[in-house]
């Protein structure tokens, strides 16, 4: 078992780099015009590589399996990366953070339809906060934006599908998530390297080599991918050495740290009516957790080997 000092500074270090590559994009976004699916791309790169020096120095071992088995969760990686990017590009960080906690009533959903997985009553009223939260603050969202919304929502869809994907590739590859990150990055780098000259064109208006940017731009874009991979990292071995419950009200004090920056490094403008919002969606949030933990608990034994990826 980890020591309490450790398990801090692992916890630390997550947080670190889970506000970092939140803020640090959207002012990439914002002050540098930089191409949203090129910083994705780049942000692949950098997980891959730092995927294979965790794999020199042992942290974990290689598991061959075939690429067509992990390439239906490459192209979910690649599609719920990119669309929270681009979410994260139109949106506020409010609005972005809320309409990202949309994604478990969507499992939820997908796992009814696809495996009759029925949720509980309790679980299904819980939800009901979350969404009269989210759309009380997009109603009076002053930034609100169409094309943000669009792009949010099949964030959220892509994140469902990838999260449950996730899971069952795990039981049917029995793969730890090191070994099929070490699988999907590379090959989600690849499939983004194929469609990155039609989406977002290198040499045309907007794109990596149009934009003027400043060695501050290069060390934020350094930082970002270094971000991207503690992320993940991170998250592995939080999960591997705390409890659920550790792991889940963390992420919670994530989300209303992500807010509050939100506010104050980018200056978003924020209604009475949108407070009332996020308070909501806060209530859903913890209500929702508490439940599917309550639940997890009386139906199933632990699980330290998911991992829910988070830019």
């Amino acid at each position: 078992m980890a020591s309490s000092a450790r398990i801090a500074s692992t916890l630390a270090l997550n947080l670190f780099s889970s506000l970092s590559i939140v803020f640090v994009n959207k002012w990439l976004f914002l002050y540098n015009k930089f191409p949203s699916i090129t910083l994705t791309l780049i942000n692949f790169i950098g997980t891959s590589f730092g995927l294979y020096i965790c794999l020199a120095l042992g942290l974990f071992k290689r598991k061959h399996v075939h690429v067509r088995d992990v390439l239906p969760l490459a192209a979910s990686f690649c599609g719920f990366v990119v669309f929270t990017n681009l979410s994260l590009k139109y949106n506020t960080v409010g609005t972005y953070q809320l309409l990202k906690v949309l994604t478990s009533p969507v499992i939820l959903f997908l796992n009814y339809q696809w495996f009759d997985k029925t949720p509980s009553r309790f679980v299904v009223f819980s939800l009901l906060p979350i969404f009269c939260g989210v759309a009380l603050n997009s109603i009076f969202d002053l930034a609100f934006s169409p094309i943000g919304t669009i792009m949010a929502l099949l964030g959220v869809g892509t994140t469902a599908i990838y999260q449950i994907l996730v899971g069952h590739k795990q039981k049917e590859l029995a793969l730890d998530s090191m070994q099929l990150l070490s699988y999907q990055a590379p090959l989600s780098s690849v499939l983004l390297i194929c469609v990155l000259p039609f989406l977002e064109p290198p040499f045309a208006e907007g794109g990596l080599f149009a934009i003027d940017l400043s060695f501050e731009g290069f060390l934020l874009v350094c930082l970002s991918t270094t971000a991207a991979f503690l992320v993940n990292f991170t998250i592995y071995w939080i999960i591997g050495n705390t409890s659920p419950i550790t792991y889940n009200f963390f992420g919670h004090f994530k989300f209303c740290a992500t807010m509050i920056g939100g506010v104050l490094i980018f200056n978003d403008v924020l209604q009475t009516n949108q407070y009332i919002g996020i308070f909501l969606t806060l209530i859903g949030v913890f209500s929702y957790s508490h439940l599917k933990m309550k639940e997890r608990n009386q139906n199933t034994p632990l699980r330290t080997n998911k991992i829910e990826l988070k830019p």
